[in-house]
Protein backbone atom coordinates (compact mmCIF):
# COMPACT_ATOMS: atom_id res chain seq x y z
CA UNK A 1 0.00 0.00 0.00
CA UNK A 2 1.44 3.38 -1.00
CA UNK A 3 1.36 6.28 1.13
CA UNK A 4 -1.60 8.22 -0.14
CA UNK A 5 -3.60 4.75 0.13
CA UNK A 6 -3.67 5.08 3.61
CA UNK A 7 -4.38 8.60 3.65
CA UNK A 8 -6.72 9.26 1.00
CA UNK A 9 -9.04 6.57 2.18
CA UNK A 10 -12.85 8.43 2.74
CA UNK A 11 -13.27 12.04 0.74
CA UNK A 12 -13.67 14.49 3.36
CA UNK A 13 -15.42 17.99 2.86
CA UNK A 14 -12.79 19.73 4.94
CA UNK A 15 -10.63 19.20 3.12
CA UNK A 16 -8.43 21.82 1.04
CA UNK A 17 -9.19 22.03 -2.44
CA UNK A 18 -5.56 20.86 -4.09
CA UNK A 19 -6.42 17.49 -1.59
CA UNK A 20 -9.61 17.76 -3.38
CA UNK A 21 -8.10 18.00 -7.26
CA UNK A 22 -5.80 15.26 -6.43
CA UNK A 23 -8.44 12.95 -4.75
CA UNK A 24 -10.19 13.31 -7.89
CA UNK A 25 -7.59 12.54 -10.42
CA UNK A 26 -6.45 10.05 -8.43
CA UNK A 27 -10.41 8.41 -8.82
CA UNK A 28 -10.23 9.11 -11.97
CA UNK A 29 -12.18 11.55 -12.68
CA UNK A 30 -9.42 14.72 -14.55
CA UNK A 31 -11.86 16.69 -15.72
CA UNK A 32 -13.26 17.58 -11.78
CA UNK A 33 -10.07 17.77 -10.60
CA UNK A 34 -9.06 20.26 -13.32
CA UNK A 35 -12.36 22.48 -12.37
CA UNK A 36 -11.07 22.69 -8.74
CA UNK A 37 -7.35 23.91 -9.82
CA UNK A 38 -7.81 25.63 -12.75
CA UNK A 39 -9.27 29.22 -11.40
CA UNK A 40 -7.54 29.25 -8.27
CA UNK A 41 -4.50 31.81 -7.87
CA UNK A 42 -1.39 30.03 -6.56
CA UNK A 43 1.58 28.32 -7.02
CA UNK A 44 0.45 25.42 -5.01
CA UNK A 45 -2.55 25.39 -7.69
CA UNK A 46 -0.59 26.01 -10.36
CA UNK A 47 1.59 22.84 -9.88
CA UNK A 48 -1.30 20.36 -9.68
CA UNK A 49 -2.65 22.17 -12.44
CA UNK A 50 0.73 21.61 -14.37
CA UNK A 51 0.28 17.63 -12.93
CA UNK A 52 -2.90 17.49 -15.06
CA UNK A 53 -1.93 18.50 -18.21
CA UNK A 54 1.41 16.50 -18.23
CA UNK A 55 -1.03 13.35 -17.05
CA UNK A 56 -3.18 14.50 -20.28
CA UNK A 57 -0.42 14.53 -22.80
CA UNK A 58 -0.06 18.01 -23.35
CA UNK A 59 3.75 18.94 -22.37
CA UNK A 60 3.37 22.65 -23.42
CA UNK A 61 0.41 23.70 -21.33
CA UNK A 62 2.39 21.81 -18.56
CA UNK A 63 5.33 23.73 -19.04
CA UNK A 64 3.63 26.78 -18.44
CA UNK A 65 2.08 25.80 -15.82
CA UNK A 66 5.45 24.42 -14.23
CA UNK A 67 6.62 27.90 -14.46
CA UNK A 68 4.12 29.56 -12.72
CA UNK A 69 4.46 27.41 -10.12
CA UNK A 70 8.43 28.09 -9.93
CA UNK A 71 9.08 24.62 -10.27
CA UNK A 72 11.06 22.67 -12.57
CA UNK A 73 9.12 20.26 -15.40
CA UNK A 74 9.01 16.93 -13.21
CA UNK A 75 10.51 14.02 -15.58
CA UNK A 76 9.40 11.24 -13.22
CA UNK A 77 6.41 8.90 -13.54
CA UNK A 78 3.06 10.36 -12.82
CA UNK A 79 2.53 8.01 -9.83
CA UNK A 80 5.43 9.41 -8.16
CA UNK A 81 4.52 12.94 -8.65
CA UNK A 82 0.91 12.84 -7.97
CA UNK A 83 2.55 11.07 -4.41
CA UNK A 84 4.61 14.08 -3.56
CA UNK A 85 1.98 16.06 -4.60
CA UNK A 86 0.05 14.22 -1.71
CA UNK A 87 2.74 14.10 0.56
CA UNK A 88 2.96 17.82 0.36
CA UNK A 89 -0.33 18.95 0.91
CA UNK A 90 -1.64 16.32 3.36
CA UNK A 91 2.29 15.76 5.74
Amino acid sequence: MQYSDQKMVNYQESWSPYLKALYWDKKGDWEKAHDIVQDLESPEASWIHAYLHRKEGDEWNAGYWYRRAGKSIYTGPLDQEWEELWKHFNP
